[in-house]
């Protein structure tokens, strides 16, 4: 971790602290800004425009900003955001492209509720990415020692990995279920890219 990475880390604890609304820290905060001309974070969405989305109130108030942001690659932005204790990353190649909108955060949120329902209640859920024109996401489901992966892509399926699982009716009652989900996840996530191109900005207006 170079200086400046350290000296973000150290920022996203002042800000953390900052909430309590101390002089001296907000003071702090502005200096270490200014001495090493670091900007303040951008605010994804406020809680009020949060909270119009209802499902269950199972959303969080909040989406917090992971570490990796900004841009990854001279033409590629990155930005990860954290819902409901699942992550996703959104790839673009323009900044305002990784915005997340109302229709991402509900969608995110049923997907991962729509799996632990109708797959199993067991599991470990991995980043989902979005990009330009792909979805994957992926996970671990415990009681079947089974690591799944999702791709709406090029390459679209579904792909699993396990050592020594024995194939018996539970077993093949789960791989039904698996199947029948990712038709499920294709065809929202499909519908997800496409609407983010419907809506996506002219790169020279971002």
């Amino acid at each position: 971790m170079n200086e400046i990475e350290l000296i973000k880390e150290q920022l996203k604890k002042i800000k953390n602290l900052k909430l309590n609304s101390n002089p001296n820290v907000v003071e702090h905060l502005s200096e270490i800004r200014q001495r090493y001309n670091i900007q303040e974070d951008e605010e994804i969405d406020s809680p009020r425009d949060f909270d119009r989305i209802n499902i269950a109130k199972s959303i969080e108030n909040e989406i917090e900003d992971d570490t990796e942001q900004g841009e990854s690659s001279p033409n590629q932005f990155k930005q990860v955001y954290r819902i409901s204790g699942g992550l996703v990353s959104i790839n673009s190649n323009s900044k305002r492209g990784t915005d997340l909108t109302t229709e991402d955060k509900k969608a995110f949120q049923e997907t991962m509720d729509e799996f632990i329902s109708e797959v199993s209640d067991l599991v470990n859920f991995e980043q989902l990415n979005i990009y330009e024109n792909n979805v994957d996401w992926g996970g671990k489901v415990v009681d079947f020692d089974t690591d799944f992966y999702f791709t709406i892509g090029e390459n679209n399926g579904i792909y699993i990995t396990n050592e020594m699982t024995k194939i018996d009716d539970n077993y093949l009652d789960f791989l039904d279920k698996l199947q029948s989900f990712y038709e499920k996840f294709k065809s929202k996530w499909a519908k997800i890219i496409a609407d983010r191109k419907k809506t996506k900005p002219e790169i020279g207006n971002e």
